[in-house]
């Protein structure tokens, strides 16, 4: 019998409580790449833009709240992750950090061939060739977990901020 009333919107399965084993897989490939971005010298902040800025994209605010605290807990300031989906109009982001933030939205939104091809070849002057295997990775890798909370609409928790 369902809980649910005529009129109540369905509930959505949490995919990741469904599929154990595969969101298991996602987490470990997630580990993987944060192990990859290390190596290759991106630092965590500019692993929690990328996450941050491609959940901005995608909508996933469950992604969001998780990256916001993140980045704040790695040391990002109020400031930069209020500006970061106007970060192209300012210049408090490095020029890694820019390299990377466009890599990540080519990632996201690959079908524009010259956007990406600009982001690519822009990413080539400040980025070792680890470096933007290793950015794009963790975008690629966030749009799974994006797509995994947006799907399972995954509630984001109320919070008191300190």
């Amino acid at each position: 019998m369902s809980n649910q009333t005529p009129s109540s919107p369905p509930r959505r399965i949490f995919i990741d409580k469904q599929s154990p084993k595969a969101f298991h897989a996602l987490v470990q490939v997630s580990e993987a790449v944060r192990a990859t971005a290390s190596e290759a010298g991106l630092d965590r902040i500019t692993v929690e833009l990328i996450n941050l800025r491609v959940s901005q994209l995608n909508g996933c605010a469950y992604c969001l709240d998780a990256h916001t605290r993140a980045a704040l807990r790695t040391g990002e300031s109020p400031q930069r992750l209020g500006i970061l989906s106007a970060w192209r109009d300012t210049d408090l982001f490095s020029p890694s950090e820019r390299a990377a933030l466009a890599l990540a939205e080519a990632t996201t939104d690959p079908a524009n061939a010259t956007t990406q091809a600009s982001a690519y070849e822009d990413a080539r002057q400040v980025l070792s060739a680890d470096q933007i295997s290793a950015a794009i990775w963790v975008a690629v890798t966030i749009n799974a977990f994006n797509r995994v909370s947006i799907m399972s609409k995954h509630p984001v928790p109320t919070r008191q901020e300190k």
